[in-house]
């Protein structure tokens, strides 16, 4: 069995672990370890703190999306509103004033109507007094038709006036 190679392997083996255990390596390895797992544990931890705040700006940030997002739908709406409300006014301004150009034109036409049957009575009274007046110079003389033709011209002017 002292001759073997695999018992020289084996005793190797044991002082080498003797001397490992006797230098301090299980206890530097052991050591080396938990500092390594304390690291890890430190990253994971910031890991886990920086997953919770992206989660919390991401819920921050599709909040204020959702938020601008209806303040854009009411900005929207209120311009469909006012747009609407302004075209309104605007037809409403348009008929007035169509209403008012159209009343001012039937007065003025009123006006010219009233002008013109003015005018044409006016024209038929001189007419009329001009034919009286010719007929009767021609056929009463004197003084009583002087007299006449004065009375007859004023009551045709206030009739036909």
């Amino acid at each position: 069995m002292i001759s073997t190679p695999e018992f020289w392997v084996a005793v190797a083996f044991v002082v080498l672990i003797g001397i490992f255990i006797y230098a301090g390596v299980p206890g530097a390895v052991t050591t080396a370890l938990d500092r390594r797992a304390a690291r890890i544990k430190a990253e994971l931890d910031d890991a886990r703190r920086l997953k919770d705040e992206a989660a919390k700006l991401v819920a921050d940030y599709r909040a204020r999306r959702a938020s601008a997002e209806r303040e854009a739908q009411d900005i929207v709406e209120a311009a469909k509103a006012e747009a609407e409300r302004i075209a309104a006014d605007a037809k409403a301004k348009l008929e007035d004033f169509v209403a008012r150009r159209t009343q001012s034109a039937e007065n003025k036409i009123a006006l010219a109507e009233a002008q013109a049957m003015a005018d044409v009575r006016a024209a038929a009274a001189d007419a009329a007094v001009a034919a009286a007046s010719a007929i009767m110079a021609q056929s009463v003389k004197g003084q009583l038709a002087d007299d006449l033709i004065a009375k007859g011209i004023g009551e045709v002017r206030s009739k036909l006036n």
